[in-house]
């Protein structure tokens, strides 16, 4: 495999993994492409090669430039986010689903916490609703992750507080699954740096409820295509808000829907493209 790299290239983009940085030895334009927390970097075996090749760092949105520190020997950070598949870019306005909550991340990213305010706090307000979680360890290519299975089996042992769970599904199915959707309910995790799960659903025209940890705050447009809310009680308030007033859903399908598309592979690949003039 190493006879095939070539040693000149016009742009050459590294993913993640730090042995890649330096894999072309003359790039017109080099990027290093980061999808998690950048505090990592700080360790020596990432530090000697940024130091020595100088990429510039591309994060996927602000919470994650600024995870970046600012001493960090590099060529400069460009922020460009993830591009959003076609399957969810393409949904037409639609009226008031039936109060259906839905959850389609990492169950360890705050499900647990999400459960507990949904049994004392949303479903009692709302008695008709339900909450519905499409997550597991095949999204991620794991057979059995423990920690997360008890997660999901908590999620089972609440089932008479109207919660369903399905297993994961292709994007297409999952398209489906949240054109059926009130409101994406999600707490956020300091550790996520763009959450596509959100932006999935604020493309699709679903207004979303979260908190402001790591990105879940850029994927949302508070009071215009949900609510970024600063507390457990204003999560909840939101939530029933969303899953009761047609009138508020109405407002905040259509705003998504307008201004929450996202941008396609394409175009972000043009963005890539654009930085080596």
């Amino acid at each position: 495999m190493a006879s095939e790299i070539p040693g000149v290239c016009d742009l050459f983009i590294g993913n993640r993994g730090h042995r890649v940085i330096g894999l072309v030895r003359k790039a017109g334009c080099r990027l290093f492409w980061l999808h998690n927390p950048a505090s990592y970097l700080k360790k020596p075996r990432n530090l000697w090669r940024l130091a020595w090749f100088r990429p510039t760092l591309v994060t996927a949105g602000a919470y994650h430039a600024k995870t970046i520190p600012q001493w960090l020997p590099c060529g400069g950070c460009e922020v460009i986010p993830y591009g959003i598949l076609d399957h969810f870019r393409a949904a037409l306005p639609r009226d008031p689903p039936p109060p259906r909550a839905i959850f389609t991340s990492n169950p360890l990213r705050g499900l647990d916490w999400l459960l507990d305010l949904w049994v004392a706090r949303i479903a009692p307000a709302v008695p008709e609703a339900e909450l519905h979680i499409y997550a597991g360890a095949a999204v991620y290519g794991m057979t059995k992750v423990p920690r997360m299975d008890e997660v999901l089996s908590r999620a089972d042992a609440v089932a008479a507080y109207r919660v369903r769970r399905f297993t994961p599904v292709g994007r297409e199915a999952l398209a489906v699954a949240l054109s059926g959707a009130r409101v994406m309910l999600y707490r956020g995790d300091p550790g996520e740096t763009f959450c596509l799960a959100l932006a999935e659903a604020q493309a699709m025209g679903v207004p979303a409820v979260v908190q402001p940890l790591g990105a879940a705050g850029e994927r949302v447009i508070d009071g215009i295509t949900g609510r970024v809310a600063e507390d457990d009680d204003a999560f909840a308030a939101a939530a029933v808000e969303a899953l009761r007033d047609d009138a508020l859903w109405r407002q905040w399908h259509f705003a998504a829907l307008a201004h929450q598309r996202g941008w396609s592979w394409d175009t972000i690949a043009g963005r890539f493209e654009a930085l080596m003039r």
